[in-house]
């Protein structure tokens, strides 16, 4: 264990989805520990059903009650588990691949534990598995999803989603709400506080001259105002403002080959303008699906909350209930989640 190495806390999500199996497979690679201590805040059992059904050769080490805020009693080691153990899930009553409350309840309080332990500076960052939003609800915490809970619960205004793939990065104007609310919600103010954050996000990364690009909300940006209004009088303002304020900003570009530009090397960001603007060409830059063997042959890419006073990374994909608990999950994500975790955290640690 190397005490110098950040300490991520990983909340596995739903423990009826992929979550736990994902989390152990991704802590099986001895190489994490390389770059980060994880702790893993989930019930024990339900992490030693994961190890079990996915065949792993780990061991499991509980937090004591006695320790159990204080994350630095784990001892991080290759091989072994330490859990965080929240004792919230009935192992006789989980059925792997169903909506349920007590599945909600369970995942909502390891995020809130999670969140709790970095504001109070005992974790350096975190990490998040997979949630069922209908089971979150169903529990009473009445949310749209991981990036609203840690706004809350954080006291966070001004915030927003990236989905990162290597170089290819998206940050969202608009995420969880329908499409025609997400056309309202393209505003100056909003466009130039995502372009901003995604700024600063890059040069924590690394990047000390960020090339970002402002994807347009309407067909061809509007065309000069024949198709919609919001490129000329929303968008391009917010671009010319981030300009006049030194970042290196182009837009509104058309949606349809911004990502491309970004793919080839012009842009290091892409501001998208709601959700499925952003998240298509992200996925479909890394993941990769087989009919043949009915497998995701890649699941590449991670979620970060930007603007929160803790590091948040997440998985970038679901919980895939029609393949929990059958020990084929691919970990790919939650382990790049867990190396961005960590590469954010150190920017953070004094």
């Amino acid at each position: 264990m190397r005490p110098d190495l950040p300490i991520v806390a990983i909340s596995v999500g739903d423990p009826a989805g992929i979550g736990p199996e994902i989390a152990a497979k991704a802590l099986a690679e001895p190489d994490l520990y390389d770059c980060a201590r994880p702790l893993v805040v989930s019930d024990l059992g339900v992490m030693r059903e994961a190890i079990r059904f996915s065949n792993l050769s780990l061991d499991v080490r509980a937090v004591d009650d006695a320790s159990i805020d204080d994350p630095s009693a784990g001892k991080y080691e290759p091989g072994v588990l330490d859990v965080l153990d929240m004792r919230n899930v009935d192992l006789a009553a989980l059925e792997y691949g169903t909506i349920a409350a007590e599945s909600g309840r369970a995942a909502f309080e390891c995020v809130r534990k999670v969140i709790e332990l970095a504001l109070a500076g005992k974790v350096h960052a975190t990490v998040t598995g997979p949630i069922h939003k209908e089971s979150i609800n169903l529990a009473g915490f009445h949310y749209a999803g991981h990036t609203e809970i840690y706004a809350d619960l954080t006291g966070t205004k001004d915030y927003t989603m990236m989905l990162a793939d290597g170089p290819f990065r998206v940050v969202h104007v608009s995420t969880h709400c329908a499409l025609r609310e997400a056309c309202d919600r393209v505003k100056k103010e909003r466009v130039l506080k995502v372009i901003e954050l995604g700024c600063d996000a890059l040069k924590k990364l690394g990047i000390a001259g960020p090339r970002i690009a402002v994807a347009g909300l309407n067909p061809h940006c509007g065309e000069g105002g024949l198709f919609g209004r919001e490129d000329v009088e929303e968008i391009r303002p917010a671009v010319e403002e981030a300009r006049a304020r030194g970042i290196e900003v182009e837009g509104p570009l058309p949606g349809d080959t911004v990502f491309c530009k970004m793919k080839g090397g012009q842009y290091d960001m892409v501001v998208a303008m709601y959700h499925d603007q952003g998240h298509i060409p992200a996925k479909l830059a890394g993941f990769e699906y087989r009919s043949d063997s009915d497998a995701w042959t890649a699941m590449s890419g991670v979620n970060v909350t930007l603007g929160l006073p803790i590091v948040r990374t997440s998985v970038d994909h679901g919980v895939a209930f029609d393949r929990a608990g059958q020990g084929r999950s691919n970990p790919q994500s939650m382990i790049q989640a867990i190396r961005l975790a960590a590469q954010l955290a150190r920017t953070e640690i004094p």
